[in-house]
């Protein structure tokens, strides 16, 4: 290559690169960063202060589903969508029933899925006495064994996140920090336990209803699975209701439901038949039947699924 050709190769580069220089400039000003979410992470930042998870375990994929047999599950398992007062199973295996006296939640506990309250009880005591809560000085976030009383007792459905399908158990204290916990079992063996004092005093300007951020637990499968749900999918929703609040009802998808609502908190369950994409819409009434919490006007709450 002679001088000239050099001189003409070497002009076309710089001619090329200021053409690309003058189009990444005309780009800086046409890409622009979405502006940050200021409602979400405020949200999130409220919510924070709630979560306090005293104790977690990770659910792991190799572990095997859970027999029927165990917790009563027979081939009826997903019918029933309120939070009545349970009835007794039928496919449950006999035990002995502990006076009412001896047991008071007995009678206001929401038992789903054949899983009788004998059962709800032994998942509480292996969640309260497992290798996520042993040797833990103190069990920081954990009431006494002796204070929890069962709220809620349903089959879980397995996801890419999990074995396979297992067992929810929710219990609450009536101590100080009215403390909860939602564990997770498979095969009666505890996967993971979450617990976590109540702190809705905390956020000033609260609704009159306030889902438990860690009940998302209960009412999602994993974000890896997002509309590819394995149905029908067992759901619920607990959380808090202020004494002006006399009913609450919560629909999600194609099922809706009537909560219990007790004591300040709420507890509501269903089955989902279909895939979702927005969370459970959750309002609250007063005694007068007057509408007084909408979660769709609730900054707190995503209404959508991520």
């Amino acid at each position: 290559m002679n001088d000239d050709e050099k001189r003409q190769a070497a002009d076309g580069e710089r001619e090329f690169e200021d053409e690309l220089r003058e189009l990444l400039a005309e780009d800086a000003y046409t890409i622009r960063p979405s502006a940050a979410p200021y409602p979400q992470i405020r949200r999130r930042g409220a919510l924070e202060r709630r979560r306090r998870v005293a104790v977690a375990g990770a659910a792991l994929a190799t572990l095997a589903a859970v027999p029927a047999a165990v917790y009563g599950l027979g081939a009826g398992s997903a019918q029933g969508s309120t939070a009545a007062a349970p009835t007794p199973s039928r496919t449950a295996t006999p035990s002995a029933s502990p006076t009412p006296s001896a047991e008071p939640d007995r009678a206001t506990a929401a038992l789903f899925d054949g899983i009788t309250y004998r059962q709800a009880r032994d998942g509480l005591e292996n969640c309260l006495d497992s290798e996520f809560t042993r040797d833990r000085p103190g069990r920081p976030g954990l009431a006494p064994p002796d204070a929890y009383a069962i709220v809620l007792a349903m089959r879980s459905t397995g996801d890419s996140n999990t074995g396979g399908d297992g067992v929810f158990v929710v219990a609450e204290a009536d101590d100080e920090e009215r403390s909860s916990l939602i564990c997770r079992l498979e095969d009666g063996v505890t996967q993971g336990i979450t617990g976590f004092p109540d702190e809705s005093d905390e956020i000033a300007d609260a609704g009159a209803v306030l889902v438990n951020p860690n009940s998302n637990r209960l009412f999602k499968q994993t974000v890896l699975d997002h509309g590819r749900w394995k149905l029908p999918f067992r759901w619920a929703v607990v959380g808090t209701a202020k004494p002006s609040v006399a009913r609450v009802t919560v629909s999600y998808g194609d099922s809706g439901v009537e909560a219990t609502v007790r004591d300040g908190r709420f507890v509501a369950s269903g089955v989902l038949n279909e895939q979702v994409t927005r969370a459970p819409h959750i309002k609250g009434y007063d005694a007068g039947g007057k509408l007084v919490y909408d979660s769709d006007d609730d900054k707190y709450w995503e209404s959508t699924l991520p």
